[in-house]
């Protein structure tokens, strides 16, 4: 069999790992489909996606379109005779464009399907406390994250782990999965199962909005120092100091279980800023206090004064 055609479809930074790994491992991809440029910064100039960026610098046609279901884009995707489809932390496809391909549409999602279905799977899987995830190819289909499994991957989730350092190691490890994938479609050796959402304990990964990154200091201490990493380093989880807006980034967790009450702040103005909960300590370490830099609690101490 001769070499795939591929279009490729993403967006954002996790999505160049598959898209460099599919291109180095010499499969033809005949174009790449990537968000329309954005104002952004101060000045709001048009940027362009990281998929773009890269698409650039190796010469892959680029298509960009407003709308994915424009008649001139869907001719567009037809006269390229791709193979198969890759898509990797892009929009949701319609039914036109993910079954084109006579081998279909793979979509590659950071969670071990069918547990955190959804847009936020890497945040959520912190935030819940889980001890495991991994990641999924699989083939689209109608409802969102529910089509057939092909090749999946575990990973651990650390004590300390953020959404950050999860979904760095996770865009390599779900790189590596794709091109596996690719190799098994080629072969014609790839395996479909179907996604068992029978059971009553499947967790979603919806998108993540402000009231859910708001810290509830009358939680216990092990719920907000997950939740505090589930969503470092962005959206990132916050609350209010002398009537401010308090992002927090990084923070240690004590355990004490005669506190009296939770919410009060605790701190020696040089070294330490806490926040009691109901059964301990959230000790702040990085934080960004509104209007002013992210910087270490020590350095926001020495200019903060307390009322």
């Amino acid at each position: 069999m001769d070499r795939l055609r591929i279009i490729f479809m993403g967006t954002p930074e996790f999505s160049v790992a598959s898209l460099d790994k599919i291109y180095e491992a010499g499969y033809e991809i005949v174009g790449v489909v990537t968000a329309a440029d954005k104002p952004a910064g101060r000045g709001m100039q048009l940027t362009e996606s990281a998929v773009k960026k890269y698409a650039l610098e190796k010469n892959l046609r680029i298509l960009q379109p407003e709308k994915l279901k424009n008649p001139k884009f869907i001719e567009e995707l037809k006269s390229l005779k791709a193979d198969v489809q890759i898509v990797v932390a892009f929009r949701m496809l319609p039914e036109i464009v993910w079954n084109m391909p006579a081998m279909g549409t793979i979509n590659l999602h950071g969670s071990l399907l069918p547990q955190y279905r959804g847009a936020a799977p890497i945040n959520w899987a912190i935030i819940n406390g889980e001890k495991e995830t991994g990641v999924t190819t699989f083939k689209l289909q109608h409802q969102i994250d529910t089509g057939d499994i092909l090749l999946q991957t575990k990973i651990p989730i650390r004590e300390n782990e953020t959404a950050g350092t999860l979904h760095d190691k996770m865009k390599d490890i779900g790189a590596e999965l794709l091109l596996k994938t690719l190799e098994e479609l080629q072969k014609g050796t790839l395996k479909e199962t179907a996604q068992d959402a029978s059971s009553n304990v499947i967790q979603h990964a919806p998108k993540i909005f402000t009231e859910t990154c708001e810290i509830d200091w009358n939680k216990n201490t092990a719920v907000i120092y997950n939740l505090i990493r589930g969503l470092s380093p962005y959206p990132t989880a916050f609350t209010f100091l002398q009537g401010k807006k308090l992002k927090i980034f990084s923070v240690e967790k004590e355990s004490n279980s005669e506190v009296k009450e939770a919410g009060k702040i605790i701190t020696d103005h040089k070294s330490f800023l806490k926040f009691s909960t109901t059964d301990g300590y959230i000790s702040l370490k990085e934080i960004q206090m509104e209007g002013k830099r992210k910087m270490k609690i020590e350095d926001f101490l020495r200019g903060w004064r307390a009322n």
